[in-house]
């Protein structure tokens, strides 16, 4: 059975929630306490569903902190409607971002969604890489120097490094992050210079093909 641990200071809102997905085979602990929920050990849980407005400490500041501990897949949910709050916490560590109110089947589609997709990051097979994703997914190396990536940088490159054997088109891109809905063609175009100009402190090689008309490919 999954179990996650719901991390919100709205107690009635959370029984509903837990509610909703006891019914779908998930089992819920909630933690109400902030300064509670960063001592709470994680072993047991296999996905952190988050609010940013708690009190005594702020929502980004535990992702931030879990994040250092663990790998856990996070899901912020909130109903702070804000751009900066959604990039902060993408950028911090969290996997999705969810705005109140929200579909609890939409919920239970993203907790899906979010642990398949972690069940197979962690299942696939070791290949040696110039380029490696950290596991805890918060950053990639080239040859073990960390490139120190932002949360859509990194999203970017990711998708790139899982395509490593052939083309990812813009559109795939954009597409596949789910923190890049923020972007277009030419920021996504921005974001890849950015990238490029991180390796190259560590690499005079070019890395990142462009492919006109078609897309980009990652080459060691």
């Amino acid at each position: 059975m999954m179990k996650i641990l719901l991390i919100e200071d709205d107690l009635e809102f959370a029984g509903l929630i837990e509610s909703f997905l006891s019914d779908r085979n998930i089992d819920t602990d909630i933690c109400d306490d902030p300064y509670m929920a960063m001592v709470t050990p994680l072993d047991k849980y296999d996905l952190v569903l988050l609010d940013l407005g708690l009190p005594g400490v702020d929502g980004l500041e535990v992702c931030k902190d879990i994040r250092k501990k663990s790998d856990i897949p996070i899901i912020i949910s909130t109903a702070r409607n804000s751009t900066t709050d959604k990039v902060l916490g993408l950028e911090v560590g969290a996997d999705d971002y969810l705005p109140k109110p929200y579909d609890p089947d939409e919920l239970y589609a993203r907790i899906k969604s979010l642990i398949r997709r972690t069940k197979a990051t962690s299942q696939a097979p070791t290949i040696d890489r110039d380029f490696v994703v950290h596991t805890n997914g918060t950053d990639i190396t080239y040859r073990g120097n960390q490139l120190f990536l932002t949360g859509a940088e990194l999203g970017v490159f990711k998708a790139m490094i899982d395509n490593y054997d052939t083309v990812s088109s813009k559109d795939q891109l954009l597409s596949s992050c789910e923190n890049m809905g923020l972007y277009n063609i030419n920021s996504l175009e921005m974001l890849i210079s950015k990238i490029r100009k991180k390796i190259a402190v560590h690499s005079d090689k070019k890395h990142i093909i462009s492919l006109r008309g078609i897309g980009y490919r990652v080459v060691e």
